[in-house]
């Protein structure tokens, strides 16, 4: 640890700052495909009883109808986050018939993209536009990667800690300025570091063969994947998510966003958003009456980029997520890079988010100097190597054109940590407290330090011998997914809950419907107003 980063820590250790860490805020958004008992995407439409996908505040969905997404409120407390997640998971899976929740990032068995419905959000503009957004993402990168699932967490610090914290910094400017640029440092610091995640927490080793059948009537493996029946992985495998198997763009492939502050950042976002792509050029727009995408850009909105992680605002009514930030700067930031991991009945638990704040408050404390070219390239090769072999013994990361291995770097990463897992354990008392030690974010680190030590620890290692001891990736994940069922089943109803999420599925309903019925404008016209807004 650098002397100005001790000397953060130091501030942050005073009684009247401790407390602040207390209030640390977090959310979670989950994906997760809808499937029939025989472990295909379910064609059905979104349940009505879950409430409208446009205007829910909860339960929605991600690319396809089929693809649901829970979304947690604010919490400042990681039992809390985690419990309402799993009462999502209980309310909804008593609302489905005759379905299961996939619980893994890789999806069941495919047959083409047609089998994966594309999310349909009603009559109104903004719901016809999620839909054409949706399928310009079809017609650019094929369904199939878009059938893809993950856990995204969110995480900021209380307005507290921004004022104490410039105050330490020395910044006499602007809070929300300072606080971007603060945000900024987290997310150069993640970049550098993110691979250690996917060592961690990948649980995407393998896959069914038909999601590269496209790829296989054309006789290509590009990473030779080894055979297991009708499932692929390989060996060493944490993340084939992450790698170029998973989320992958040709026009994106050479598109550098910056992370050096935000107006560089959005800059770069909005340069691609307003960039034709030949190659998008070629699909058409609107063809026989029909979108085909919302335009021909590299990015058709920014959601589109894909990151491992991403600042973000609030938006207050049209705003786009760029004109949010631009007019207030950054008020949170997610992280994209998480595995599902089918071992658990919500796919996260309280002792991953207890690091996971750790790893972030060292990411946010420590030194961050600005990306150069050369550090944002091996960034992305230490990224691809260790999703797909980063439980070889003998893997080599990249860092400052040095080769060293993964165990090394990752073990000085985890113990520069250590004083901020300390940190957080005096704020919430917990070190103090032998009953607890298994609910501390020191008991966190150390787990992970295990998987460092011992790669069969990992996720990724637990799935993939079952894949190598001969159970199929689907059978597999379709018995934990009826495994996750009983679960839900089981718990007892959190009865005010229960009716508060049934009243928010029938307000949502109705909202929908109030959208639909004061529209003033065509599509089209819509549309025009949005792109010269």
């Amino acid at each position: 640890m650098t002397d100005l980063s001790h000397s953060r820590l130091q501030c942050l250790l005073a009684p009247e700052n401790l407390s602040l860490l207390t209030q640390i805020q977090r959310g979670i958004e989950k994906e997760g495909l809808r499937v029939t008992p025989g472990a295909t995407i379910a064609q059905s439409k979104h349940p009505k009883a879950l409430g409208s996908p446009l205007t829910h505040p909860c339960i929605t969905t991600d690319y396809s109808e089929a693809l649901l997404e829970f979304i947690t409120p604010v919490f400042q407390n990681v039992e809390g986050c985690i419990d309402y997640l799993s009462s999502l998971h209980a309310f909804t899976v008593r609302q489905l018939d005759d379905e299961y929740l996939w619980p893994a990032s890789m999806p069941c068995r495919l047959s083409g993209d047609e089998s994966i419905p594309i999310a349909q959000y009603g009559n109104s503009n903004i719901g016809q536009m999620k839909h054409a957004y949706r399928q310009g993402l079809g017609n650019r990168y094929g369904r199939t990667m878009q059938s893809i699932a993950g856990i995204h967490y969110n995480f900021s610090m209380p307005d507290a800690f921004w004022v104490e914290h410039q105050q330490n910094w020395g910044d006499t400017g602007d809070l929300a300025t300072f606080k971007s640029n603060r945000y900024f440092d987290l997310i150069r610091n993640f970049r550098r570091h993110g691979w250690l995640l996917i060592y961690l927490f990948g649980a995407s080793p393998s896959l069914d063969k038909s999601f590269l059948e496209k790829n296989a009537q054309d006789g290509q493996n590009a990473h030779n994947l080894a055979r297991y029946n009708n499932s692929l992985g390989l060996p060493y495998a944490t993340s084939l998510r992450m790698s170029d198997l998973g989320y992958q763009s040709k026009a994106q492939r050479d598109l550098h966003i910056r992370y050096d502050d935000l107006p560089s950042y959005l800059h770069d976002l909005n340069r691609a958003i307003e960039t034709r792509y030949p190659g998008y050029e070629q699909i058409g727009i609107k063809v026989n009456g029909r979108y085909r995408q919302l335009n021909s850009n590299i990015l058709q909105i920014e959601n589109e980029y894909y990151s491992e992680i991403r600042p973000k605002r609030v938006t207050k009514g049209t705003e786009t997520p760029s004109q949010a930030l631009k007019n207030r700067g950054v008020e949170y930031i997610e992280v994209r890079i998480l595995d599902t991991n089918p071992l658990l009945p919500v796919g996260i638990d309280a002792e991953q988010i207890r690091f996971l704040d750790t790893f972030l408050l060292y990411c946010l404390m420590a030194d961050s100097p600005v990306l150069s070219n050369e550090e944002c390239a091996e960034i992305k090769l230490n990224q691809q190597r260790v999703a797909l072999e980063g439980r070889n013994p003998t893997l080599q990361l990249l860092k400052n054109g040095q080769s060293f291995g993964l165990q090394h770097v990752a073990k000085q990463l985890l113990a520069e940590m250590k004083p901020f897992a300390a940190q957080l354990d005096s704020a919430h008392q917990n070190s103090m407290n032998p009953a607890v030690t298994a609910h501390s974010y020191q008991y966190a680190l150390d787990a992970q330090m295990s998987k460092v030590e011992n790669s069969a620890l990992t996720p990724s290692a637990k799935l993939m011998q079952e894949t190598q001891e001969g159970e199929e990736f689907v059978a597999s994940m379709l018995t934990r997914a009826k495994r996750h069922q009983q679960y839900f089943l089981a718990q007892d109803n959190d009865n005010d809950l229960e009716a508060e999420l049934h009243l928010a599925a029938v307000e949502s309903l109705i909202q929908q419907d109030q959208i639909e019925a004061h529209e003033h404008h065509s599509f089209d016209e819509f549309l025009r107003m949005q792109y010269s807004a």
